[in-house]
């Protein structure tokens, strides 16, 4: 099979739509048409349903999608192992980053990463760690800085990964930051500031209040960590934010904790670099993930971040 012919039918089915498609790989649409028929024709069966406006695909096509992945992912290795020169650094990386990564974390990685190899041209996407494991899963990046996710499908794999202790705050004037010793019950009279449902923080905090017996009051939910900050610092309720974005406006409250006990409630995620199993990173991007474990590393006071040593490749 062609591989220009398997990454026409991987782009259609990823954008939805034959023009798109066409858009992303520079090709016109009778070019990419002709490529997904010749395809078809070899093969000897329809893999897109072309009498309906949205791309669908036939039950040959499902089959062929895990195949189609897992061939170019293949010849992506082939291609690393192949190289005259294993040791250059260049050309360009696709990388994706969380909004709350990208203003924290990536600047001093990229600060490094560009002086020490200039050659290299960084394509950087930002989104909501939920998009850009699905960016992932079309191969619309190299690797990707996100949230781990307590639920991440086995298709992905951690490269790195280092926590990221979190806090209830509240701003200095909100009557919460005048309590010693503030409980659960105590919040629970105060509207909480927190990210959608679907993240791994919300989780997090909802059990602790559903174990607690006690209501949960979220209000205007935003993944944008730093929008959850002013509004927290303006006295709109409280919130739980990574320890690193407290700052004056803020007021932590210290061991929050369920009426009747005697230890707080420690709160933390995890973050991290992923890329796909069974598709090997390129020298840059090997570059890019030893610069971040030595950056990450450094700055945790904690034991350094998690590498995996048995299935990384370099």
């Amino acid at each position: 099979m062609d591989s220009n012919a398997l990454k026409a039918f991987l782009t259609i089915v990823d954008q939805g739509s034959f023009s798109e498609a066409a858009e992303q790989l520079h090709l016109t649409q009778p070019a990419i048409s002709k490529r997904l028929a010749a395809l078809e024709n070899q093969l000897g069966t329809t893999l897109v349903d072309r009498s309906h406006r949205q791309i669908r695909l036939t039950d040959s096509g499902s089959r062929l999608l895990p195949h189609a992945r897992k061939i170019l992912d293949e010849i992506h290795n082939a291609r690393i192992a192949l190289s005259p020169d294993s040791g250059l650094i260049e050309g360009e990386l696709h990388i994706i980053a969380s909004h709350h990564i990208g203003l924290h974390h990536l600047p001093k990685w990229l600060r490094r990463f560009k002086r020490e190899y200039p050659q290299v041209t960084i394509n950087l996407q930002f989104m909501e760690s939920d998009a850009a494991y699905e960016q992932m899963r079309k191969r619309n990046a190299e690797l990707a800085f996100v949230t781990l996710s307590d639920s991440m499908l086995p298709s992905f794999h951690v490269f790195a990964q280092w926590p990221d202790p979190m806090a209830f705050v509240v701003g200095a004037d909100h009557p919460l930051a005048s309590l010693k010793k503030p409980t659960l019950a105590d919040l629970a009279n105060h509207p909480a500031l927190l990210p959608d449902t679907s993240t791994s923080t919300y989780r997090v905090v909802s059990r602790l209040f559903l174990e607690a017996n006690l209501p949960l009051q979220p209000q205007m939910p935003t993944n944008y960590l730093e929008t959850l900050k002013m509004m927290t610092s303006v006295g709109l309720g409280w919130s739980v934010l990574p320890l690193r974005m407290v700052d004056e406006s803020l007021r932590v409250l210290e061991g929050v904790l369920a009426k009747g006990t005697e230890a707080g409630h420690p709160v933390t995620r995890v973050l991290g670099g992923i890329g796909l199993t069974g598709r090997q990173p390129g020298n840059a991007a090997k570059a890019l993930l030893a610069i971040v474990q030595e950056e990450e590393g450094r700055s945790q006071s904690c034991p350094k971040i998690g590498v995996d040593t048995e299935t990384s490749p370099f």
